[in-house]
């Protein structure tokens, strides 16, 4: 699933080539990715320019001359591409956005659990989803204000998009990681310092994702992220990435938290038991 490093890309790649560019066609190949019924959304967008691309979480926006907002959701497998002639259309295209200098983006999605919709504007979209503040926003203090009183498990807090958006199942396990907190953690149990690390670590895991275009291979050694199994077919010698990149001779333990794989060190990663 395309995550909030994966969106900013494609939020970049957007920024690029669409703005300012009129809109002079809306073509729909596959109406089951659209959110807003075909005739709304061509009325709305045909003839418009994208003033603004923005992003909230793992959903990117692109701001109308008429002020309102085309929402791209990319669902599990979305993403988007740019062509100017009809047989170089990247496969899955769903929907396309022609523009005035003959440029074509796409809105591609093998899946097809990705969404185009139309909003009034961002922060309404945001409210209506209830979405929390963006994961890059977010501040010490914001995590320790909400999280602090809660005596739930601190991971799946963290990937709860109500109270901060963008944070998908690796992420949290990285960034517990690297803040050296367990994921079973009682968010009460949690200091102000470590508060402070826990927030340190997201902006650490999501600036590199980005800063890599969500290439996870290119990630530093000292990431967890080599550990976790669907990344070890990448190399011959899968063992070596099994192990805790700060101690080599601690395997790095699964678990499931919240229902949902979890990848944790419990060396760096102290059990709750463990501190009792």
């Amino acid at each position: 699933m395309p995550e909030l490093p994966e969106v900013e890309t494609y939020r970049r790649f957007l920024d690029e080539i669409i703005l300012h560019q009129p809109i002079t066609a809306f073509e729909v190949r596959d109406a089951h990715v659209l959110g807003t019924d075909e005739e709304t959304l061509r009325k709305n967008v045909v003839g418009q320019q994208v003033t603004a691309t923005r992003r909230v979480g793992k959903n990117c926006f692109l701001e109308l001359t008429s002020g309102a907002v085309l929402v791209l959701h990319f669902g599990m497998t979305g993403d988007v591409g740019a062509y100017r002639d009809d047989h170089d259309a990247p496969r899955f295209t769903r929907v396309a956005l022609h523009l005035a200098d003959g440029l074509r983006v796409a809105f591609i999605d093998p899946r097809k659990f990705g969404r185009i919709r139309l909003a009034d504007s961002v922060a309404q979209y945001q409210k209506a989803k209830k979405l929390g503040p963006d994961a890059l926003d977010v501040t010490a203090a914001h995590l320790q204000q909400v999280l602090g009183a809660k005596k739930m498990m601190i991971k799946p807090l963290l990937l709860d998009q109500s109270i901060t958006a963008g944070l998908g199942n690796w992420i949290v396990d990285e960034v517990l990681f690297q803040a050296r907190i367990h994921p079973e953690r009682r968010a009460n149990t949690l200091s102000t310092k470590e508060f402070k690390a826990l927030h340190a670590a997201v902006q650490l895991v999501l600036t590199t994702a980005i800063t890599h275009e969500a290439t996870y291979r290119h990630f530093p050694a000292s990431f967890l992220i080599h550990a976790r199994e669907w990344d070890t077919s990448a190399t011959p010698d899968t063992e070596q990435h099994l192990y805790c990149p700060r101690h080599p001779k601690t395997q790095i333990a699964k678990t499931y938290v919240g229902g949902r794989a979890t990848y944790s060190c419990l060396r760096c990663q102290a059990s709750p038991k463990a501190e009792e």
